[in-house]
């Protein structure tokens, strides 16, 4: 069992920066593989990044490449992701996610949630 506790969000102007955290509990958390995704109202949920235990990483290179960083300490059982550059596109719930071993940009295949963090980008 996995408990995931988002922090970071805020209110933030294009251009600006964030760093969300993604804090959990649970003796499996250092093999899981752990995701972002993000889900805009009215918008299906997207995948943002994830992070495998081992550190193999993939991005939506679409959406994020370039200007979202993400990263774990497993010392610390937290996943963050650093976000660059925002766009007010990228205005947001941002929610934590994890799964056993592989990484995966489906949210279908993540069994374990946090409750989510606004992240809003004014321009």
């Amino acid at each position: 069992q996995v408990q995931l506790v988002e922090s970071g969000g805020g209110l933030v102007q294009a251009g600006g920066s964030l760093r969300l955290s993604c804090a959990a509990s649970g003796r499996t958390f250092s093999t899981a593989a752990t995701g972002w995704f993000r889900q805009a109202p009215g918008r299906e949920r997207e995948f943002v990044a994830a992070i495998s235990g081992s550190g193999r990483i993939i991005y939506n290179t679409h959406s994020v490449k370039g200007r979202f960083t993400i990263s774990r300490d497993n010392a610390k059982n937290t996943v963050d992701l650093q976000m660059n550059s925002l766009k007010p596109e990228d205005t947001a719930v941002y929610y934590c996610a994890a799964r056993s071993w592989v990484v995966s940009d489906s949210p279908n295949d993540y069994d374990y949630w946090g409750q989510g963090t606004q992240v809003t980008v004014s321009s």
